[in-house]
């Protein structure tokens, strides 16, 4: 029941920061075309397996509720990132609202990993 609870926060924990970090430097991230999407790509999936593999060890969630876990760390990702990106101009002033779905695509290429990663196994 605890690395439940756990599971929930750190998502809601992760959610934040990915929300504070596009607040901050966004138009780093966004630059309509003329920024290299593909490590942007490349870091959000890495990060998101890292998320998926180290999270549930994090909350301390048994070996067999890694998967459980790894799914209830994303699914705050996926709530918010769906409010975000359909309130993107109100969230996100700074930034041109044309990338709301350049936005939503890399979260859910993220939240994606953060599954794969919660069914990788230590050895």
């Amino acid at each position: 029941m605890i690395a439940i609870v756990k599971s929930v926060l750190l998502g809601l924990v992760l959610v934040s920061a990915i929300l504070a970090v596009f607040a901050a430097y966004g138009t780093t991230f966004f630059i309509d075309g003329r920024s290299p999407f593909q490590i942007n790509f490349a870091v959000g999936a890495a990060l998101g397996l890292l998320v998926g593999w180290m999270g549930p060890r994090m909350v301390g969630a048994r070996v067999h509720d890694h998967l459980r876990s790894a799914v209830l760390i994303a699914v705050p990702l996926l709530v918010v990132q769906a409010v975000v990106t359909s309130h993107f101009q109100v969230v996100f002033k700074g930034l041109n609202p044309v990338m709301d779905k350049v936005f939503g695509a890399l979260m859910l290429w993220s939240v994606a990993f953060v599954l794969i990663g919660g069914t990788l196994r230590r050895k």
